[in-house]
C-alpha cells in the first residue's frame, strides 16, 4: 500500500476520512442485513430515542434540526416500520416517538457491526493502542468543547 498520499493528510482529514470509512462500513454491513434503508442521521436520531422514546422537539434540539425535518424523519422511519408514535405520558397532547421491534432489531446488529470492526482495530494495532486512541480522542473532544459534551450531535455529511 502506497503511505505516501496518507503522509501528507492533517489530523482533521484522517479523523474524517476514519469517520466516514466506518460510517460507510457500518451502512454496507446494514444494507446486507435488510437494512438498507437507514441512513446516518437515523442512528443519531435512534440514540436519542433509546431507551424510552423521545418527542420530536427533543430529537429536533438533540440533531440541531428543525421540527419539521424531524417530522420528515418519522414519517419515514414509520413508514419503514422503525418507529411508532405513542400518546405522552404526561402531555396528554403530546406524542412521544418510541422504536418499534424493527427499530431494536436496527441498533442490536449496530451495536455487533460495531463491535466487531472495534476488535479488528484491536487485531490491527492491539487493545493496548486502541484504548490510548480512544483516551485521546475523548481528551480532544472535551477540551474542544470546554468539558462538556457537544449539545447537539448534527451530522455533518
Amino acid at each position: 500500500m502506497n503511505h505516501s498520499v496518507f503522509n501528507e493528510l492533517d489530523l482533521t482529514s484522517l479523523l474524517s476520512l476514519s469517520f466516514s470509512a466506518s460510517i460507510n462500513e457500518l451502512h454496507v454491513r446494514l444494507s446486507e442485513l435488510g437494512f438498507g434503508d437507514i441512513r446516518p442521521v437515523h442512528g443519531f436520531m435512534f440514540k436519542c430515542m433509546t431507551p424510552n422514546g423521545a418527542t420530536g422537539i427533543e430529537i429536533a434540539e438533540y440533531l440541531g434540526i428543525t421540527k419539521q425535518a424531524v417530522s420528515k424523519m418519522v414519517d419515514y422511519l414509520e413508514k419503514s416500520g422503525y418507529v411508532m408514535k405513542q400518546a405522552h405520558p404526561t402531555d396528554k397532547r403530546g406524542k412521544i416517538i418510541v422504536l418499534t421491534e424493527r427499530g431494536w432489531l436496527v441498533v442490536k446488529a449496530k451495536e455487533e457491526i460495531l463491535t466487531e470492526m472495534e476488535q479488528r482495530l484491536i487485531e490491527n494495532i492491539g487493545a493496548e493502542r486502541l484504548h490510548m486512541l480512544k483516551e485521546d480522542l475523548k481528551k480532544l473532544v472535551y477540551e474542544t468543547n470546554e468539558g462538556k459534551l457537544p449539545s447537539m450531535f448534527k451530522p455533518i455529511w
